[in-house]
């Protein structure tokens, strides 16, 4: 029993990280052309910003134009989610609270991890003209940022409190939702009807995350992009930012780039936790 405890808990883990992978590779294969578009929208500052989008349309039209396709193409969130929720079953806590608490502890967690890559990520997509002639690899990009910045928080780590807000809020809503409402509504014994009842509650389980973690998306970008004038610091931290966009551009500026948000996260939020749940079933089943 000794031995086959650990063998089972070691299946189990490799499971959820092979599931939870799976379902972050299709997300980014068929969602992340919205994900630049929405860095785009975010990182502009108002109608006086020279290099502004006039519509979503425009934007799409404008980096396949002056830039091509080629900029368009590990989740730690799944597995850590089931880590959290073993856990929090331990406590007093109702089954509904502890869904949304162990969804808020994978979305710290994840941030922690994805920061980094979110740096470079967001500094390549920034940029309009690096993709003209020769796109930057990422490595290249981050050695450029360490050697400039170093690893902490004006380096790798800018932006951490923006994303861990940002990667919290969304995880803590998303996976409380929905696994709330799939145990509330009755499972239908038709496989089609079934898959659509689970695609519907991630997609709206996606899209009202998306809606309420916003604010903290565009302060991660406006942190983690390029600067209104090179070699000064105007965004500095998440909360400041919030506040000198709110001051600036007007509340509805903490909200940019929500439509391809939601284009992106709904569908493929409904996308990520269905394959995560089919893969998973799969492999208990066969592996």
């Amino acid at each position: 029993m000794t031995a086959q405890k650990p063998r089972s808990m070691l299946r189990e883990a490799s499971h959820q990280i092979i599931a939870g992978g799976s379902a972050g590779l299709v997300e980014i294969c068929l969602m992340h052309p919205l994900d630049v578009v929405k860095t785009r929208f975010q990182i502009q500052r108002g109608s006086s910003d020279p290099n502004s989008y006039k519509s979503l349309g425009d934007c799409f039209r404008t980096i396949f134009r002056n830039e091509g396709s080629f900029i368009f193409l590990f989740s730690p969130q799944f597995f850590t989610f089931e880590q959290y929720k073993k856990l929090l079953n331990l406590t007093p806590l109702s089954p509904g609270v502890a869904l949304s608490v162990a969804g808020l502890g994978a979305g710290l967690t994840e941030a922690v991890v994805v920061n980094p890559f979110e740096v470079v990520k967001v500094s390549l997509q920034a940029n309009r003209d690096a993709f003209k002639e020769v796109q930057p690899s990422s490595f290249a990009q981050a050695r450029r940022i360490i050697k400039m910045d170093g690893f902490g928080r004006k380096g790798l780590n800018k932006g951490l409190t923006s994303t861990l807000g940002r990667h919290g809020v969304f995880n803590m809503i998303y996976f409380g939702f929905y696994f709330n409402v799939k145990d509330a509504i009755p499972t239908s014994p038709d496989p089609t009807l079934e898959f659509l009842r689970k695609f519907t509650i991630g997609l709206v389980s996606g899209t009202i995350s998306s809606c309420v973690n916003i604010p903290f998306d565009v302060a991660k970008s406006r942190i983690q992009g390029p600067q209104p004038v090179p070699g000064e610091i105007k965004y500095r931290t998440c909360f400041q930012t919030m506040a000198l966009v709110y001051r600036e551009e007007g509340y509805l500026a903490l909200y940019k780039g929500l439509v391809p948000k939601i284009m992106r996260l709904g569908p493929g939020g409904a996308v990520m936790l269905l394959v995560y749940e089919y893969v998973s079933g799969w492999l208990q089943r066969n592996w």
